[in-house]
């Protein structure tokens, strides 16, 4: 038993761990023909928990319930993992540990780092910006482009559908400006 859990506890590598997600695929399509994502579990959390009279949220939300029983599996594995199986420093690249030092984050091992992430920065403009305005344009994006990475990225793109390419490509080129211009000037306030 302790061989198997030292063995779950080893980072996997990228072709162990990305056939895994990309089985979740047919394994959605075959058990009920189910489409993989997560962002549409806030709009079924909202119809259960929001009686209100608004269109968007007058739909049977009984029928998607099992999108929130695979989104509690998600959160229940993540914290199983974070509070049992990790056991290891993340190896970062020493050029990030020398580019996160100039934004005053001293030890990048941390995946949140408090210089950061507390909550004095949390009033402050760049606090307000990374937290407010950063999850306001997620979930708008997310509900524009009528799906999340995961959905489009994993799910939409093995089926084929060209939505999901631009939006994959939208997603990608967002991410490489956000992470190489707006991050930086933001954390630099």
């Amino acid at each position: 038993m302790n061989s198997l859990i030292e063995f779950i506890r080893q980072p996997w590598p990228w072709w162990v761990s990305g056939p895994l997600i990309g089985l979740m695929v047919p394994i959605l399509l075959i058990l009920g023909n189910k489409p993989f994502g997560v962002s549409s579990s806030m709009k079924h959390i909202c119809a259960m928990c929001l009686p209100a009279n608004i269109s968007f949220f007058n739909y049977d939300w009984k029928k998607e319930i099992w999108n929130l029983f695979f989104v509690t599996g998600i959160l229940l594995g993540a914290s199983i993992t974070w509070n049992w199986l990790s056991s290891q420093q993340i190896d970062i690249n020493p050029k990030l540990i020398s580019e996160l030092s100039k934004y005053g984050i001293s030890n990048p091992n941390n995946l949140v780092p408090a210089e950061q992430l507390n909550w004095q920065n949390l009033v402050t403009l760049k606090g307000i910006m990374m937290t407010v305005v950063g999850g306001f344009l997620v979930g708008f994006g997310t509900r524009y482009a009528d799906g999340c990475t995961s959905g489009h990225s994993i799910m939409g793109l093995s089926n084929l559908q060209g939505s999901s390419l631009v939006a994959t490509c939208s997603f990608m080129a967002g991410g490489f400006v956000s992470a190489n211009f707006i991050v930086p000037a933001i954390l630099k306030l």
